[in-house]
């Protein structure tokens, strides 16, 4: 008998209250959202308290300023991870049913619609406050990796995003009816790969700890743009790496399409998750090898 592990017995909830008769709840998603913002503030205000660390001892800015650009991300990650998920995953449902576009507590955010929006908000408010562009994307890249971090161990707990069928012995029967629609395995007995917990250990311990060590140990800083670089790439390589295993989007997938390809000939192809990390690691390459030192 295949040797798997059943999905803890976790609720997406952290608690809920009932008042005046609406129910009010705090979901391990938001959490993870507030806890992501509150490290990258902490991480961010830390940097800059370092003149050290940058290109002639001078921060791009002042850490008061930092708590403006917080708002300006919250903002760009909620707008473009939304209108992302809309436009990169199910463009034809939400232009058949535009209100649908509102209703952000029902879930679907895409991270690569995030990056967007934050990168338009950031660009915005360097210009606006006249800071230079790549000393901050770099402050802000080396802050993300802990969010991404507590993001996918939320989705976990969820029990949503999980991987394609597997047999390896750390396999998990997630519940419910789509995670057990594997053909030719009984409901309750399909195993799949805890794709949240490779993208949590990639994209959030390896990577962050990387950024961190080239930030204080190796005066990464000092390069503009290699911080950046190296964020770009190596969250779209581990990307790229983990859609080997991850579940397509169920709109994906279809008869002569098992694998939920958004690319595919003869049976081999790319999944969306792909397509749209393949310009992030070719950008981010080019952010990191034209780096120069500022010094």
């Amino acid at each position: 008998m295949q040797a798997v592990l059943n999905f803890p017995d976790l609720s997406p909830e952290l608690f809920s209250i009932s008042v005046f008769g609406f129910e009010f709840a705090l979901r391990w998603y938001a959490l993870a959202y507030i806890a992501g913002i509150l490290i990258a503030w902490r991480l961010g205000v830390m940097a800059l308290k370092r003149p050290a660390l940058w290109p002639n001892n001078k921060p791009p800015m002042q850490a008061a300023q930092l708590e403006d650009l917080i708002t300006w991300i919250i903002l760009g990650v909620i707008l473009g991870g939304r209108l992302g998920f809309v436009l990169f995953y199910q463009p034809g449902y939400y232009l058949s049913n535009p209100i649908e576009i509102l209703k952000v507590w029902q879930g679907g955010m895409a991270f690569h619609g995030g990056l967007l929006g934050v990168v338009v908000a950031s660009y915005l408010f360097a210009r606006r406050y006249q800071i230079p562009v790549l000393s901050m994307a770099d402050l802000i890249a080396h802050t993300v990796p802990p969010g991404l971090l507590l993001g996918r161990l939320a989705n976990f707990i969820n029990a949503e995003l999980w991987g394609r069928p597997s047999e390896l012995p750390w396999a998990v029967v997630f519940p419910g009816p789509a995670a057990q629609d594997c053909p030719g395995v009984l409901a309750g007995m399909c195993a799949r790969h805890p794709s949240q917990l490779y993208e949590a250990a990639l994209e959030g311990l390896l990577l962050g700890a990387l950024l961190l060590w080239l930030a204080y140990r190796r005066g990464a800083f000092h390069r503009r743009g290699l911080i950046l670089g190296i964020f770009l790439a190596g969250y779209g390589a581990s990307r790229f790496f983990i859609e080997f295993f991850r579940q397509p989007d169920a709109q994906f997938i279809a008869p002569g399409n098992p694998l939920g390809l958004a690319l595919h000939v003869g049976g081999h192809g790319l999944t969306m998750g792909q397509l749209l990390s393949l310009p992030m690691i070719a950008l981010g390459l080019w952010f990191a090898l034209r780096a120069r030192s500022t010094q």
